[in-house]
């Protein structure tokens, strides 16, 4: 006997749609789970192209753990881009820990893009954060190098809007720096590490973050390098440069003068070499006009030829002036 595959084909297909749009057997599990949804209200999820089986268990899951919300808050949160099954789960989790959380907030909190169940267990379980390496120096020009702990707990009405983990680290690492800035010696900071601890929670350093810090425990100071010395040793270089410098620029001024000085009597040499030319000219001058005799002549280099042999005594390992 032959069926007729084509109308059984199509009958299936039916069906398979019938049953797509009209999820009776979620709607039964509702129904059975105390949860109020019509199945009209399913077939519309799928129409809305929301998920049927997202929303009611979800709702069972509420509706099981005390939590009152209805299935148009769920499509709106879900319909918004948002995590429903993960705002459920804070709800519950909030609950339990008597920590107030409304719907509205858990949504906000989900759609600002923070885990809101991570959220809440951190509220329930404080979290551990480590700072990365914080370098400073004391007065006494030691580097002192200290990795801290920061035990912080959410705040949950600051989560929509407040700074998160990396501007709790660097407020820390800003108390640490000046912690360690105001001390007189490295020493002292290495007897007391809590000072840093409790200067650092006195600032308030939470404020306008979405943690609330429970404590800062110092967990490694290290020694790092000398930095006042290095810096001594860097100005003591400067200032040798800078005097060098100035001695160059003395020498070479000192270089100048003794040349121009040289010039000078250079100068007053070729002149007084002119000068002496000029003797012989004014002494054959004088012979001719007749102001000049040759006894007197003869008398005037006796008397240079005695200052000649004068000089040469008092010098003896002076040049020799010519006659």
């Amino acid at each position: 006997m032959n069926f007729p595959v084509v109308p059984v084909a199509i009958a299936a297909v039916v069906l398979l749609v019938f049953l797509y749009f009209f999820p009776i057997s979620l709607w039964i599990t509702a129904i059975f789970s105390g949860v109020r949804v019509s199945l009209f209200q399913l077939v519309l999820m799928r129409v809305r192209k929301v998920s049927p089986t997202l929303i009611v268990n979800s709702l069972i899951t509420a509706t099981k753990a005390g939590i009152d919300v209805t299935s148009n808050d769920l499509e709106t949160h879900y319909l918004a881009g948002g995590n429903v099954p993960n705002v459920i789960k804070a709800l519950i989790s909030a609950d339990k820990a008597n920590i107030p959380l409304t719907f509205k907030q858990a949504t906000a909190i989900d759609l600002a893009g923070r885990n809101v169940f991570e959220a809440v267990t951190t509220s329930v379980n404080p979290k551990v954060i480590n700072t990365p390496n914080v370098a400073a120096v004391a007065q006494d020009g030691i580097q002192l190098i200290v990795i801290a702990r920061v035990t912080v707990r959410a705040n949950i009405a600051q989560l929509v809007g407040g700074a998160g983990e990396e501007t709790i680290l660097a407020r820390v690492g800003e108390g640490i720096v000046t912690s360690i800035g105001s001390s007189v010696s490295h020493k002292e900071v290495l007897e007391n590490p809590d000072k840093i601890s409790k200067l650092v929670l006195h600032k308030g350093l939470d404020a306008g973050t979405a943690f609330e810090i429970l404590s800062i425990d110092i967990a490694d100071i290290d020694i790092g390098e000398n930095i006042g010395a290095k810096l001594q040793t860097d100005q003591a270089s400067a200032d040798l440069k800078v005097a060098e410098a100035r001695a160059e620029e003395r020498r070479a001024m000192a270089v100048a003068v003794e040349q121009e000085n040289r010039a000078k009597t250079q100068e007053a040499r070729a002149r007084v070499v002119e000068a002496e030319a000029e003797i012989p000219k004014a002494i054959a001058e004088a012979f001719r006009n007749g102001n000049l005799g040759v006894m007197d002549y003869y008398k005037m280099r006796n008397v240079q030829a005695d200052t000649d042999m004068r000089e040469s005594i008092a010098n003896p390992g002076g040049p020799a002036k010519p006659s």
